[in-house]
C-alpha cells in the first residue's frame, strides 16, 4: 500500500510577501507547474467529519487518488495512481475505483458509493530543496477565490518547525493561522451554498 506521513508546515502570506519570497529564492514565472486538485465527500460531509479529505491530484498528464487521515498530529496519506480513464469516471459519474483508498474508506465506514465531486482547486506550484526540507510556493484558485501560501515540507517536526518559523521571521511575516487547501475550499463552499 503506498502510504506516507505529511509533516508540513503551512502559512498564508499575501500577494507582496509572495512576489518578495520567490524574488529572494530567485524563482521565475517557469518554475511554477500547474495542477489541478478535484476534492469529494458525501452528501453530509462524512469525510469532512472525520478531518479527512479525498482528491485526485492532476499533474503533468498523471492522476493519483489520495485520502489524508489523520495520525496524531500530522497526517497519514494513502496514494493510489488512477488512469486518465478512472480519473474521469470518479468525477463525473461517481465510479470509484477499486484499491488501496476504497480499502481505507471501507475501513472508516465512509460509503465510498456516495463519494460526490464537489469542486476543484487549481494550484500552480514553485518547489525547491530548502534546508533538509522541501519549500513550496503556491497560488491557489477556486470558487473565485485566489491566495498564496508558503509550505515546507520535512520529514522530523520539532526541527522543520523551528526553521520554518526562523524562515517567516527572517522575511518579517506573521504567523497565521492556515487551514490546508481542503478546508479552506470547504469553508469557501459552504460560505457560498449559504448565500
Amino acid at each position: 500500500m503506498a502510504q506516507e506521513i505529511e509533516i508540513e508546515f503551512k502559512n498564508l502570506v499575501t500577494e507582496e510577501e509572495f512576489t518578495r519570497l520567490t524574488s529572494h529564492f530567485h524563482i521565475n514565472e517557469e518554475d511554477f507547474i500547474s495542477q489541478d486538485n478535484h476534492y469529494f465527500d458525501t452528501p453530509d460531509y462524512q469525510l469532512k467529519e472525520k478531518q479527512s479529505a479525498l482528491r485526485i491530484r492532476e499533474k503533468n498528464g498523471t492522476y493519483t487518488l489520495t485520502l489524508k487521515t489523520p495520525l496524531k498530529e500530522d497526517l497519514l496519506e494513502t496514494h493510489q495512481p488512477l488512469s486518465i480513464n478512472q480519473s474521469e469516471s470518479l468525477i463525473k459519474e461517481g465510479i470509484f475505483p477499486k484499491g488501496e483508498v476504497r480499502d481505507v474508506l471501507k475501513s472508516l465506514s465512509i460509503p465510498y458509493e456516495s463519494l460526490q465531486h464537489f469542486g476543484t482547486l487549481s494550484t500552480s506550484r514553485a518547489e525547491i530543496p530548502y534546508r533538509n526540507g522541501l519549500l513550496v510556493f503556491d497560488q491557489s484558485s477556486y470558487l473565485q477565490m485566489e491566495d498564496y501560501e508558503l509550505e515546507y515540507e520535512v520529514k522530523e517536526r520539532t526541527s522543520g518547525e523551528a526553521i520554518f518559523l526562523e524562515l517567516l521571521k527572517d522575511h518579517q511575516i506573521p504567523l497565521r493561522q492556515t487551514d490546508n487547501k481542503i478546508k479552506r475550499f470547504y469553508l469557501e463552499k459552504l460560505k457560498q451554498d449559504r448565500s
